[in-house]
């Protein structure tokens, strides 16, 4: 892969990539890094693209697995955030935002997998059902059926609390 190609890869993927890898760690400085390791990574491999998927399929399958080794590497979640950024809103409307948000999360949360991340990768990674099938080995159909399963689940729990 010559500069010209790596360059148009990286512009061309980089917000999918990011965006997925803060999906996955819900943390700007190790989405950050997630990318950057992810880059590096095809950039080191891209004789071994086969290209059998999107190539924003292949980055988030190598974001993914940096992801869990750094995760079984550490042995331990990183930290919760506390704070919330200020949004103009009044301060009632903003502890009822939070309460929800906080909600959807811990709902979220107790999602078994493959529910919970096939839900993150279309709501938060924004993938096509197509590109999450892939990354599961799975086809499209697949991945809109587990979508809509881990949707009525979770909506199940929200009205339970």
């Amino acid at each position: 892969m010559d500069r010209e190609q790596t360059e148009k890869l990286y512009e061309t993927h980089y917000m999918r990539v990011f965006s997925y890898a803060m999906t996955l760690a819900g943390d700007r400085t190790l989405a950050e890094e997630i990318t950057q390791e992810t880059f590096f990574r095809a950039f080191a491999k891209a004789g071994e693209f086969r290209n059998e998927s999107d190539e924003v399929t292949w980055l988030c399958a190598i974001a993914k697995n940096f992801f869990f080794d750094e995760k079984r590497r550490q042995g331990k979640t990183g930290p919760i955030p506390e704070d919330v950024p200020d949004t103009g809103k009044g301060v009632e409307q903003a502890a009822a935002d939070r309460d929800s948000s906080f909600r959807i999360h811990v709902a979220l949360h107790a999602l078994e997998e493959p529910y919970r991340e096939i839900f993150e990768l279309r709501v938060f990674g924004e993938l096509s059902f197509s590109e999450i099938g892939t990354i599961f080995g799975k086809t499209e159909n697949w991945a809109r059926v587990t979508y809509h399963r881990a949707r009525l689940r979770l909506q199940e729990r929200m009205e339970v609390k």
